[in-house]
């Protein structure tokens, strides 16, 4: 996919605005069609084989609960393709500004009835670079809704500074914003519906988050991608801290 300058350049000035955008339709029938062929391959084929804290369920050894796969691209071909080269990068540097370094690959899921709140966060609060210049991409596996756990996004809260971040107790996602939600974020709350193939975007800033999967029956399957700028450089020391911490504590809790 190739975008013209001029829409590359509206593409930024929405990205710049509001914090995110929407790609409808980024992936067509096909593509998506190679992608979950690719996926399903990689949860029979590779997940077995991965360390635990690659691999994560809603509830311990019941594979059938399977949440996130993390860092998919540094154990597999198709999906290092799939980040390092093509669409998706294409689409980073354009709402970067500039080049751009792939970090992670994950696969997400909240299955049916048990499927738990994504808790309200800002990834660059994990990421811990300077300068802090990133973004998330959310791609939907399946049609997503209010039902099923949506995400949702605070617009504009990328230009209003780093929240207040305390632990959770939500796998995956261990920090949430402690005074959530504000009169603002609830003035400024978009609900980002989407159809399979659709392709969410978000600034390392941006207030998100998603309410459970209240379905019977509906699954909520999602890939996310990570780009850095090439000129972000991350706190080592303090990354490698932290996920000791997160370590220890997600074995103490038996959640690993």
């Amino acid at each position: 996919m190739k975008y013209s300058p001029e829409e590359a350049k509206s593409l930024k000035e929405s990205y710049d605005r509001d914090g995110y955008v929407a790609l409808r339709g980024f992936l067509n029938a096909d593509e998506l069609q190679t992608l979950k062929a690719n996926l399903q391959r990689y949860i029979d084929e590779v997940a077995p084989s991965l360390p635990k804290e690659d691999v994560f369920y809603e509830t311990k050894d019941d594979h059938s609960t399977l949440k996130q796969l993390i860092r998919m691209s540094q154990h597999d071909a198709f999906f290092a393709d799939m980040q390092n080269q093509g669409a998706f990068r294409e689409v980073a540097e354009i709402l970067l500004g500039r080049a751009v370094a792939p970090q992670n690959m994950q696969f997400f899921n909240k299955p049916a009835r048990v499927g738990q709140p994504t808790p309200p966060h800002q990834d660059g609060y994990y990421w811990m670079i300077t300068p802090m210049e990133g973004c998330t991409m959310w791609l939907a596996l399946e049609d997503v809704d209010e039902e099923n756990g949506c995400v949702r996004y605070a617009r504009g809260s990328h230009l209003k500074g780093t929240r207040i971040h305390s632990r959770t107790t939500t796998l995956g996602f261990s920090q949430g914003i402690q005074d959530f939600p504000t009169e603002d974020d609830q003035a400024t709350e978009a609900v980002m519906r989407a159809q399979a193939g659709d392709l969410l975007v978000h600034d390392a800033m941006t207030v998100h988050w998603a309410d459970g999967n209240t379905s019977e029956t509906r699954s909520r399957n999602a890939m996310g991608l990570i780009y850095y700028s090439d000129r972000a450089q991350t706190d080592e020391a303090a990354r490698e801290a932290y996920q000791q911490e997160l370590h220890k504590s997600l074995e103490a809790t038996g959640k690993i």
